[in-house]
Formats: C-alpha cells, sequence, structure tokens
C-alpha cells in the first residue's frame, strides 16, 4: 500500500531479459537502506526487490518483472537512464498525505498538451475509454506514481496542475505530449462505480 507521494527519483542503469525482465535501479540511501523483499512502487507500478547494493555511494536495487505487467504499463519504454517515481511501501503509522495507492495499474493515460501557466504546468490527459468515467473533478487519481487532484475532466480527457515542487521532485518536470501515464483510479471511486453497478443490475 502507498500514498503516492513520491520520495525519490530512481534512475535506471541496466536491463536485462532473464525469462522475466529485471531492472536495475540507481537511487539514493537518504531514507535508509532497502531490504530484498521490500515492495516499491516504481512510476506506480509495485514491484518487488529482489537484489540490492552499492555503487560507490549510490545505492541501486533490482526488480524483476512479468510479462503481465510489462503489457498493462509503460515498462516496455524503459531503458538505460530512464528516471522513475519512487515511493517505498506505507507503513504503519506513517503520514497519508496523498490518497490510497496500491500500486496495480489500471490502464495507460496517453498525455495530449503540456501548458506553462505562471510557474505551474497543466497538463492535459486521454484515460482509456473504460476509466474516463471514473475520473471526476477534484478527485485523485494516481498517475506514474503520483497522486494527484484532478482539475476538470471532459468526457476521456482530463487536467492536472502541476507545482513547481512537484514538478521538481518527481519525473514531471519533463513530461511531454505523447508519453504513457501509468494511471490508477482512486479506490473509492471504483468501488462507488461497482455499487452503483450492483444497485443498478438489482
Amino acid at each position: 500500500m502507498f500514498t503516492g507521494i513520491i520520495t525519490d527519483v530512481g534512475t535506471i542503469t541496466a536491463v536485462e531479459q532473464r525469462g522475466d525482465l529485471r531492472v536495475r535501479i540507481a537511487c539514493s540511501r537518504n531514507r535508509g537502506p532497502i531490504d530484498p523483499g521490500a515492495s516499491i512502487a516504481c512510476s506506480g507500478v509495485c514491484l518487488t526487490v529482489v537484489d540490492t547494493g552499492l555503487d560507490g555511494l549510490t545505492g541501486w536495487f533490482d526488480v524483476e518483472i512479468s510479462a503481465e505487467s510489462i503489457s498493462r504499463t509503460n515498462i516496455g519504454s524503459w531503458s538505460v537512464g530512464t528516471r522513475v517515481n519512487l515511493e517505498r511501501a506505507l507503513r504503519v503509522g506513517d503520514e497519508l498525505g496523498g490518497h490510497i495507492v496500491s500500486g496495480h495499474v489500471d490502464g495507460l493515460a496517453q498525455v495530449v498538451g503540456v501548458e506553462q501557466e505562471g510557474g505551474s504546468t497543466r497538463v492535459t490527459f486521454r484515460a482509456p475509454d473504460d476509466l474516463a468515467r471514473l475520473v471526476v473533478p477534484k478527485g485523485s487519481v494516481a498517475l506514474n506514481g503520483t497522486s494527484l487532484t484532478v482539475n476538470e475532466a471532459d468526457g476521456a480527457g482530463f487536467g492536472v496542475n502541476f507545482i513547481p515542487h512537484t514538478k521538481s521532485c518527481t519525473t514531471w518536470g519533463t513530461v511531454k505530449a505523447g508519453d504513457a501515464i501509468n494511471m490508477e483510479i482512486d479506490t473509492i471511486a471504483r468501488y462507488v462505480a461497482r455499487l452503483a453497478e450492483t444497485l443498478q443490475d438489482a
């Protein structure tokens, strides 16, 4: 379980096909060591750490990724040098600063526009058709693992505003039109929609 509050930005330093895809991600050690078996959200995808180590003063961890995960996320575009948003799993007693995020990506949103508004950046997205109805104005959505508030929603399109702090602490500072973004629908929206469907069928 995660909150969508990014704690570090990692850089992919190795990608290797060993049956499953194995990826090495370099990151800071400011928040302490990472243990094998830990769950880390990597740009919104919950992955299990299979190995760790040090390269000078920089830490790294390896994850193995199944074909199923690759088919549902933007992991297929990862390569050496790709930067990824990182968040460690929530611990009991941690502050819930964003919203409840599972790390299970529902689909890929497409960036359709990027505009500067003062110091902030306004990004518009197109959601997959089957997820669009679950995106609501002022609701929460996790995009590349980041807990964000939806400014407006119209059909499959929706917009989000990124303040300078968010851009500097995540990968959102380099977003561009055409990017495919890991999207996870708010858990509450998912259950409300399911309940509404059940009541309608009753």
